[in-house]
């Protein structure tokens, strides 16, 4: 259950960014989740619900999130596939000299100050 641990990490580094830029209020969030993340997008608006009414800030900001595609190469042919159909290894070639280009990450991708 990470997903606490990262509301909470996005609380703070938005709590921070309001101070540098003397915002009282923040309409709405936006975080990049990759598909093979780890981080579980239902999780993280269940915990959004419970720790923004904890806070003085965030009590009617939105939280959005978007998905990002896991997408992996192949060295050998040089093509990008879909990471979640194909797991490992290249539909084009068979090869399992592959890697994950993008799907491991999370961003803070928006702020929408009010």
């Amino acid at each position: 259950m990470h997903e606490l641990g990262t509301i909470y990490y996005v609380i703070d580094t938005v709590e921070k960014l309001m101070v540098e830029n003397q915002l009282t209020e923040v309409g709405s969030i936006t975080l990049e989740v990759g598909e093979v993340s780890g981080i579980i997008p239902e999780y993280l608006m269940d915990f959004w619900q419970w720790a923004r009414a904890k806070t003085e800030h965030f009590q009617n900001t939105e939280l959005k999130i978007e998905k990002l595609e896991a997408v992996t190469y192949c060295q050998d042919c040089a093509k990008t596939y879909s990471t979640m159909k194909y797991k490992k290894i290249c539909p084009y070639c068979g090869s399992g000299n592959t890697f994950l280009v993008t799907g491991n990450e999370y961003n803070i991708k928006e702020i929408e100050a009010k």
